[in-house]
């Protein structure tokens, strides 16, 4: 059996790399200014944080339910069956949307709701990629990912609070108090929400705080305190140095394990800016061990 795997363009998984891992991506949309671009395939990293800086005015949206059944579509012509990741139901009504247009598909379409998003999210895709290649059916490799969506954690700090309060995540006197403070709030995505985990002053205290969860977590709902059965991720906006040195010290405190860094998705940024650092961790899954 043939299956496709694909996933919106929240994971950070571009056009190019998707050909190159064996993955499809739905590019998610967004608008600057009025005008609709479709993120990884008609505007650049450099030309959309440009546009940032410059003030415009940007939003995100949902893919149309044209775009996805047009992807489903052409990918059963080759293909037996899809499996669709988008990102979390708790972060997006994509999932919902996508959920309701495969039930008009026989079985031949198995949307993923495992409540991932970013590196974790592209993980998943790439565990869904190689339970496809073992022999898993769709409907089992839905049901693997959800019953494992539960082993992953995402921490990441911001640089700037100018962003969240703009998309409405915090009050403006909320924003202005910690802009004046020099606050740099640690937030924590795990599951459905992201939720404050913690306030620092610098950068250097946010790396801190995010490695010494990471350990707490390892020990325990994940259940690996060596990190010898997880995946290491770092993710960032514009501040490719600072997650440089955070792969390294995740090597350094997990070897064995390679630890993949890369930007954050266009679709994510423009809620959070410029400068942001994240890390996460995802259990391996029994599976593919």
């Amino acid at each position: 059996m043939k299956i496709a795997v694909v996933v919106d363009s929240n994971s950070g998984v571009t056009q190019a790399e998707a050909e190159r891992l064996g993955l499809f991506v739905l590019p998610m949309p967004f608008m600057i200014d009025g005008q609709i671009y479709l993120e990884g395939v008609d505007l650049t990293q450099e030309e959309f944080y440009r546009r940032m800086e410059a003030g415009a005015d940007i939003t995100t949206s949902q893919p149309t339910p044209e775009s996805v059944t047009a992807l489903w579509d052409r990918l059963l012509g080759e293909y037996d069956q899809v499996v669709h990741i988008p990102m979390s139901s708790g972060l997006s009504g994509s999932c919902q949307t996508a959920m309701v247009l495969a039930q008009d598909y026989e079985n031949r379409v198995w949307v993923v709701d495992n409540h991932r998003i970013s590196v974790t999210q592209r993980q998943s895709a790439l565990e869904a990629r190689d339970l496809a290649a073992k022999g898993y059916s769709g409907q089992e490799i839905k049901e693997i990912l959800e019953r494992s969506g539960g082993d992953s954690i995402i921490y990441i700090t911001v640089d700037t609070l100018k962003y969240l309060k703009r998309g409405g995540r915090i009050t403006p006197a909320a924003a202005a108090l910690g802009t004046l403070l020099r606050i740099k709030p640690v937030l924590q995505i795990a599951g459905e929400k992201l939720d404050a985990f913690s306030k620092v002053r610098t950068m250097k205290q946010a790396k801190t705080a995010m490695l010494t969860a990471l350990a707490k977590d390892l020990a325990g709902f994940l259940g690996d305190p060596e990190g010898a059965d997880s995946y290491f991720q770092v993710a960032h906006t514009c501040n490719d140095a600072m997650a440089q040195e955070m792969k390294e010290t995740l090597a350094q405190l997990y070897p064995g394990k390679p630890v993949e860094a890369a930007p954050l998705s266009l679709s994510i940024a423009c809620h959070i800016g410029p400068g942001s650092l994240a890390v996460a961790c995802t259990r391996q899954l029994k599976e593919l061990a």
